[in-house]
């Protein structure tokens, strides 16, 4: 049986597939609204242990077909060391079909476009990407470690290179007073540098990082007030109603913390998503119940 060091985290699209923990913790970890690797210090696991690990679960579960690399950026690691990983599972793992894992825009930026590359002919073809928002002050107010011009250089280089990503941008961010901004910055980001998979997440702070983030936040003065489930909406409407981008995009906003779960393909499916978030803004009993909410 594997033997994970918690806390393990995942997407939501990555619950049925078999999880092989590369790397511990987060290399950036600074972000103010995340709290998911606090209590862990980044460090690269041992190649012969994570080998040992793909050879145990090939034993146990010979058939699985994806595989995500765990913890919060596995991207970091040297492009030798994850080619090397990839080998192992292609050899462990005759009908795997997808290996993939989180990144951040500083791990995109670091690796050049031969190692991109390499990686991809190696078997990674999946990156979940936090964008967050395309705003550069609101980037800057949640510590993010990259701008829109980085950002937007990142999710390049992971397309040119034959790399899908999955990109989540994070609704309530702005809150009230900074909300427009907010929304229409991520909207003109995605545009210019499409993801092939676009989710939203509802901003969920945990009761220990309230403080940090609203002093974060307010250092320049402007105070944070939360947005409701209705400002949410107006954030989703305005979001879904600006993107255009140049070539399809899937959109999901099926997370656990959101209040208004959708689906859908932009631009194709743009005035239907618009649709039903006018519904739920005109009262609608649409939107998910807070005791089904989480992280």
């Amino acid at each position: 049986m594997l033997r994970y060091d918690e806390p393990l985290y995942r997407p939501p699209s990555e619950g049925r597939n078999l999880i092989i923990q590369a790397t511990l913790g987060c290399s950036f970890n600074h972000c103010t609204f995340c709290a998911m690797y606090k209590t862990k210090t980044f460090r690269a696991r041992a190649r012969e242990k994570v080998f040992a690990d793909i050879a145990l679960a090939a034993r146990m579960w010979p058939t699985a077909s994806r595989v995500f690399l765990a913890d919060g950026d596995a991207l970091v690691l040297p492009t030798d060391d994850l080619a090397a990983i990839l080998d192992a599972l292609a050899t462990h793992f005759a009908g795997l079909d997808r290996v993939s894992c989180y990144a951040t825009p500083i791990n995109l930026n670091q690796k050049s476009p031969e190692d991109l590359k390499r990686l991809r002919e190696k078997g990674l073809t999946l990156l979940y990407v936090g964008v967050e928002s395309g705003s550069a002050d609101i980037l800057a107010r949640i510590r993010k470690g990259a701008n829109p011009d980085k950002i937007a250089s990142a999710l390049d280089r992971a397309h040119d290179a034959g790399i899908a990503v999955s990109a989540t941008v994070i609704l309530g961010l702005g809150g009230r007073r900074l909300w427009r901004e907010h929304i229409e910055g991520t909207a003109a980001l995605v545009d210019r540098a499409p993801p092939n998979f676009l989710s939203t997440l509802q901003l969920r702070l945990a009761s220990d990082e309230v403080d940090a983030f609203v002093a974060r936040f307010e250092r320049d003065g402007t105070a944070f007030e939360p947005q409701d489930d209705a400002g949410i909406l107006d954030e989703q409407h305005l979001l879904l109603a600006t993107v255009s981008p140049p070539r399809p995009m899937v959109f999901r906003s099926n997370h656990a913390s959101n209040c208004l779960p959708l689906a859908g393909t932009l631009p194709q499916e743009r005035d239907d998503l618009v649709a039903i978030v006018a519904t739920a803004r005109a009262g609608a009993p649409v939107l998910r119940p807070e005791s089904e909410r989480g992280l």
